[in-house]
């Protein structure tokens, strides 16, 4: 796993998958990091059904090193994760949680560095065709494409805020909190260039699909109407004479 500037410069929670928010039975390793040199860290948890508790005591296995692997994850594993020393020294704390909804906003669970490219992904539990997705920051609207990702480039401290998305006019993702570090710049940064915005409203696009597809079974159901006009009429005037 590659090490983030967050990660070379403190001792350090890596999760992987990078990203703060899993799908019931999905795996994460969790590691305190080969930069610590150091044998006498353990992974700990912090959850609401179990309180504080380390790796292998009734959650999650211990693997090489300071690795703790959880095998299939469930809600009742959302909480909060970090790095301990025997001494008590404490690592940065990961926000992790664990959903039952059907769409899951993949960002990454430590801060980014200023001046990085982040992407974002918009995450089905089961994909489909024609979908939209919709990313939210801070509750506003910010994008709408069929790609279900997001890019920002040279992000800055401006972009940090609490990131969510949802398939448009349906599921919708929990929040996940994406941090920048302005400290470690990974190059010269001014301003932040997302990818551009797409209106978050009913595209043109969109439009012109739902008319091509819905617009022959708009024809046929007007043509079997005047059809069956025609055959009453057919059926009344003969009896009228």
């Amino acid at each position: 796993m590659q090490l983030t500037p967050f990660c070379l410069m403190l001792t350090c929670l890596q999760v992987n998958p990078d990203r703060s928010q899993f799908f019931r039975y999905d795996n994460i390793s969790l590691s305190c990091g080969e930069q610590l040199n150091n044998t006498g860290w353990k992974v700990k948890r912090k959850t609401l059904a179990g309180g504080t508790r380390p790796c292998s005591s009734g959650w999650g296995y211990a693997s090489s090193g300071s690795t703790c692997i959880i095998g299939q994850t469930y809600p009742p594993d959302s909480g909060v994760y970090w790095c301990e020393s025997v001494s008590g020294e404490q690592s940065n704390v990961v926000n992790i949680t664990i959903t039952d909804q059907p769409l899951i906003l993949e960002s990454p669970a430590l801060p980014v560095s200023e001046g990085a490219t982040v992407t974002l992904h918009c995450t089905p539990e089961t994909k489909s065709f024609n979908q939209f997705f919709d990313f939210y920051k801070d509750g506003h609207c910010i994008k709408r494409n069929s790609t279900g990702e997001i890019t920002i480039k040279r992000v800055s401290k401006s972009d940090e805020g609490l990131y969510k998305c949802s398939i448009s006019g349906g599921e919708e993702s929990l929040g996940s909190w994406l941090a920048v570090d302005a400290s470690s710049q990974e190059f010269p940064s001014s301003t932040s260039a997302a990818e551009p915005a797409a209106p978050c409203s009913f595209s043109v696009l969109r439009l012109v699909f739902h008319l091509l597809v819905g617009t022959p079974y708009l024809v046929s159901t007007v043509l079997l109407g005047l059809i069956y006009r025609d055959r009453r009429r057919g059926k009344v005037n003969p009896a009228s004479v």
